[in-house]
């Protein structure tokens, strides 16, 4: 299987060194030229608790020395889906399976302008990494990653893509609903990475503090019911319980928000927090906590 994993940051890059072990190609996509040749002449380095690992997938700056591709495999931001599909148009074939592992809120819609809904498979991932350099990435937490057809039931071809990404050392499970996937990565989101990023606090740290908790909690809380509004039902305390039990276990990740803020670029905070408000009005339902917390990482991208 040929795969190009479009965005190489530091989860892009993460999964598609790895999917480099198992699949026959793996093409990673990035405008970072340094980053392309950096991994080109010496590889990927991984950090790992127990040391380091060196990957060594493809790299390229330019989709079309590339050619249309089996997967493609979505890590850019949020507010970048659409931009980065018509960039790379080049890697998307008639019968190209698109993959989104991305945050947010609303990819599924962003990719289907450019690629049939059959062929979209939605997912999230709980694994962290963070760019320490050209080249090399720290593995900073480790999770589940859960897949779904967005429309398509076909089996084999989707599990084909599971035992892959097992191959490649990520934990994975093929799911019949995709839509309480998204909104399940997406309450995690909305409860960790808005407040890590104000606090400028590694994931594990906001459950020190009993005020960030409580925020944590309540935006949660918040988001909950949005998604019950939406057909999605999940159980408040349960999901609050799930997403502080992701922040410890992640505990030494500095969230892409955090990240975001520290490198002086535009958060994906409209497509998070910013997406719950944005839902909660459709159905008429208040969301002061992600409100508020939308609105402050907003000011603070401004002032940094």
């Amino acid at each position: 299987m040929r795969v190009a994993i479009i965005g190489a940051g530091a989860m892009g890059s993460l999964y598609g060194g790895y999917l480099s072990k198992a699949a026959k190609e793996v093409y990673l996509i990035d405008v970072w030229q340094q980053h392309i040749d950096s991994i080109n002449s010496g590889g990927l380095s991984v950090e790992e608790k127990n040391g380091k690992v060196v990957v060594y997938p493809k790299a390229e700056s330019n989709p079309e020395n590339v050619g249309p591709v089996d997967l493609a495999v979505i890590f850019v931001k949020s507010i970048m889906t659409e931009s980065a599909l018509k960039k790379n148009i080049s890697l998307i074939g008639p019968d190209t399976i698109v993959l989104s592992l991305q945050n947010g809120y609303g990819n599924v819609e962003q990719i289907s302008k450019f690629v049939k809904m059959e062929n979209i498979i939605a997912g999230t991932t709980a694994h962290g990494a963070t760019m320490i350099s050209p080249a090399h990435i720290k593995h900073a937490g480790i999770g589940e990653t859960h897949i779904g057809w967005v429309e398509n039931k076909e089996e084999e071809k989707i599990n084909y893509i599971a035992d892959m990404l097992r191959k490649s050392g990520f934990e994975t499970t093929v799911s019949d609903n995709v839509m309480e996937l998204i909104w399940s990565k997406l309450i995690i989101n909305v409860g960790i990475n808005a407040l890590t990023a104000l606090l400028k606090l590694k994931n594990g740290k906001i459950l020190m503090i009993d005020e960030s908790k409580d925020l944590l909690n309540m935006a949660v809380l918040e988001a909950v019911k949005v998604a019950g509004a939406a057909g999605i039902e999940f159980d408040g305390d349960k999901m609050a319980k799930k997403v502080m039990d992701v922040a410890f276990s992640t505990g030494e990740n500095k969230s892409s928000m955090l990240q975001d803020i520290l490198n002086k670029r535009k958060t994906e905070v409209d497509m998070i927090n910013g997406a719950v408000v944005r839902e909660g009005r459709k159905y008429g339902i208040e969301t002061p906590v992600n409100e508020v917390l939308t609105k402050l990482v907003k000011a603070l991208e401004k002032s940094e």
